[in-house]
């Protein structure tokens, strides 16, 4: 019988595909892991936890392996408290306060009649271990919202005798040069690098997925390796998964006990707008500008790019290259050399759709 039945799935366990899912192995991450572990460790012995910076492009494994030491050090630690606050959910001071009184409090703060300042004071006058606070994605938090949290976090071991540590992430490396003097004085940090993963790497850690997640052999090698390309040639194994996940489920509509590739292309179609306008997300008015010229041109180098954008955006020579660093770090944008003339010019190539790109600025 070539068709599923009602009461058949090809999933074995459909969760390992959620976004909020944590391996038991997080692959190609040792490194990572050890430097985390070795942050937090003092809290073994009620010390304060050193402050860590998670810093590289976007689904390189931040995330996985700040959740993953999280959940270990709470095996390991009794009593080990930490509070996990993710950006864009909590976007201002308010809120990320609010996220730390129910952490360390064990109930909601006050929905109102409580300012900031009282509720921080309270949260600090009732910790009695060691605190980790983990500020993911903090890029996403504006420059006087980070300074605000920052601050308030590294200033209470000296003004309360606490101990806490924070842990960042972010994928903009230049983030704490533009954090105010004040807070840079006093956020010491280890700085711990994620590169982007390669073919291979993207590869296994997809068949792992595939292993733990589907009925053995019902992903067919063909639809895997056009998962594992799209993933790659994005740049997010984040993607890669999504399109497991949406593929299966396009497959059991059809009634098929196969997943292939046509699954996978329909999935692609269908996920790739809401997967690009999330990282459009984290671009300001002027990033988009650039996005917006960029994919309206078929090919242009870098020189001809900003003769274009300095006339219809102003944008000063540096800011410009710091745009592109972005975009291409965000893996929107590809920048390569090519010959032009005499010599060796940069082009930049459009990584997606444009009519999908479009759409998405325009969430």
């Amino acid at each position: 019988m070539s068709m599923l039945s009602w009461d058949e799935s090809l999933f074995r366990n459909i969760e390992v595909f959620d976004p909020d899912y944590i391996p038991d192995e997080v692959l190609f991450r040792d490194g990572q892991i050890r430097q985390l572990v070795s942050c937090i460790k003092p809290v073994f012995h009620s010390s304060s936890p050193i402050n860590a910076f998670c810093i590289g492009p976007p689904s390189t494994g931040k995330t996985s392996t700040i959740r993953y030491v999280l959940r270990e050090a709470e095996e390991e630690i009794e009593g080990f408290k930490y509070s996990y606050i993710r950006s864009p959910r909590f976007k201002e001071p308010y809120k990320i306060f609010a996220k730390i009184f129910q952490d360390v409090i064990g109930h909601q703060a006050p929905a109102t009649g409580i300012s900031k300042t009282a509720m921080m004071d309270r949260v600090w006058r009732n910790l009695e271990d060691p605190l980790v606070v983990v500020l993911d994605d903090v890029n996403f938090l504006s420059k006087n919202y980070a300074d605000e949290v920052l601050y308030e976090i590294l200033k209470a071991p000296e003004e309360y005798g606490v101990k806490v540590g924070v842990i960042a992430a972010a994928t903009d490396i230049r983030f704490p040069m533009l954090l105010d003097p004040f807070v840079g004085a006093i956020f010491h940090y280890v700085e711990i690098h994620y590169p982007t993963y390669t073919y291979s790497e993207v590869r296994e850690i997809l068949k792992k997925r595939v292993e733990y997640g589907f009925i053995p052999d019902v992903f067919e090698e063909e639809a895997f390796e056009r998962v594992v390309e799209i993933a790659h040639n994005a740049g997010d194994v984040r993607y890669g998964i999504y399109l497991l996940k949406a593929a299966g489920m396009n497959a059991e509509s059809r009634g098929s006990r196969k997943v292939q590739v046509e699954d996978v292309e329909k999935a692609n179609a269908g996920e790739s707008l809401s997967f690009i306008a999330k990282i459009v997300s984290a671009l300001n008015s002027e990033e988009r500008a650039v996005l917006r010229i960029i994919y309206s041109q078929e090919e242009i180098s870098t020189g001809d790019l900003y003769d274009l954008i300095h006339s219809e955006v102003r944008m000063g020579y540096r800011k410009y290259y710091n745009v592109l660093e972005k975009l291409e770090r965000l893996r929107l944008i590809d920048i390569a050399f090519g010959d032009k003339g005499r010599g060796k010019t940069r082009y930049i190539y459009r990584k997606f759709d444009p009519e999908v790109v479009e759409k998405a600025l325009e969430f």
